[in-house]
């Protein structure tokens, strides 16, 4: 099989973890007798700096003919003076739209052997293991009419019975390869659209006997995922609460150095490291690869078909971890201190049958 990515490095750190993830896709490439082309494009500040532009339509159309795309990060602050519509963020809501991404997966998975870099007690993180189910194209982030004058501001929470249909379906589906249980977040008690989200998700529900579906508020499950994590399995929610709960999700797990993240639609997938571009670090080699390195693996799963791929992949980031090795943002007494680069082929020596 042949496969074309494309590679959006971004800025900051981005172009460091993008390095990390493409030695570890040629790694598993070789090891599954795959073809791999890669095709690279600014996106982000550097984008705009060079074409005065987040986004230019050649960087899309090189999205447009890949059979994934993969992102390192975008802005910083130099460019946090500009238009929100030139912001290097733009480029990201706008990539989204236009490859139809209306699904983002965050996984949040405890490591064993970071179990006591996290902030809650061991006895409350173990058996931790569910994914945030975000709405990626929908809501307040693109809801009309939105703006702000020296008098007020505003924006709009929108869904369309469709939006919150394939969704739903999704976490449905998602759930049933898991523990078979979907709690869905809203805020049906003050918000109208998180009433109407409610209604279509226990409509879609009856088509998932098998599957236990609960409701919960935004504010508690913000609360319950502090307090008792291991409960949950697949979290559905829309794009705002899902934005700031995947967030919280991954300080529990010790670092967002450590989280991955799968966008998908119907034709197309993005696939990114959680962490921002974390200018302060950038070019020192203090980068954490492994959200990217687990992205890859999530990249193997959902767009190659190739879960086998992706297995390897995550028991090779447990195996670089039981031995100690660590970058600074999960460093600890006594552990083996490494760069990003170290660390990535730590990783790739661990990737065998």
């Amino acid at each position: 099989m042949s496969y074309k990515i494309a590679l959006l490095p971004g800025d900051g750190i981005g172009p460091e973890v993008t390095d990390a993830a493409v030695k570890v896709i040629k790694s598993a490439a070789s090891r599954f007798n795959l073809s791999v082309e890669f095709s690279e494009e600014l996106i982000g500040g550097l984008s705009y700096d060079r074409h005065n532009s987040p986004l230019t339509v050649e960087t899309l159309q090189s999205c447009f003919n890949s059979d994934a795309v993969f992102l390192g990060a975008v802005g910083g602050p130099k460019w946090e003076k500009l238009p929100h519509h030139l912001k290097p963020e733009a480029a990201l809501l706008k990539l989204r739209k236009e490859l139809g991404l209306f699904a983002n997966i965050r996984p949040a998975k405890i490591y064993n052997a970071l179990i006591d870099s996290s902030t809650l007690k061991k006895e409350v993180l173990e058996g931790t293991d569910f994914v945030v189910l975000r709405e990626l194209t929908g809501g307040i982030y693109f809801g009309q009419p939105r703006g702000f004058d020296e008098k007020r501001g505003w924006n709009t929470m929108e869904y369309t019975h469709d939006e919150v249909e394939r969704i739903t379906r999704m976490a449905f589906k998602l759930a049933s390869g898991r523990r078979k249980k979907v709690t869905s977040v809203d805020k049906a008690n003050v918000l109208e659209v998180s009433q109407f989200w409610r209604n279509i998700v226990h409509e879609v529900h009856k088509d998932f006997p098998d599957i236990e579906l609960n409701d919960m508020y935004v504010d508690n499950t913000a609360m319950q995922i502090v307090r008792n994590p291991k409960q949950f399995d697949v979290i559905l929610t829309s794009n705002l609460f899902g934005d700031i709960l995947s967030d919280i999700a991954g300080m529990i797990t010790g670092s967002l150095g450590m989280l991955p993240s799968a966008s998908l639609g119907n034709k197309y997938a993005l696939y990114e490291p959680v962490h921002g571009s974390a200018p302060d670090i950038a070019g020192q080699g203090k980068a954490n690869p492994l959200a990217a390195i687990s992205s890859v693996a999530m990249m193997f799963n959902y767009s190659f078909k190739l879960p086998e791929a992706g297995e390897l992949i995550e028991a090779a980031i447990e195996k670089t971890l039981a031995a100690g090795y660590r970058t600074p943002d999960i460093s600890s007494d006594g552990c083996k201190l490494v760069n990003t680069d170290q660390m990535t082929e730590q990783v790739i020596s661990n990737m065998s049958f």
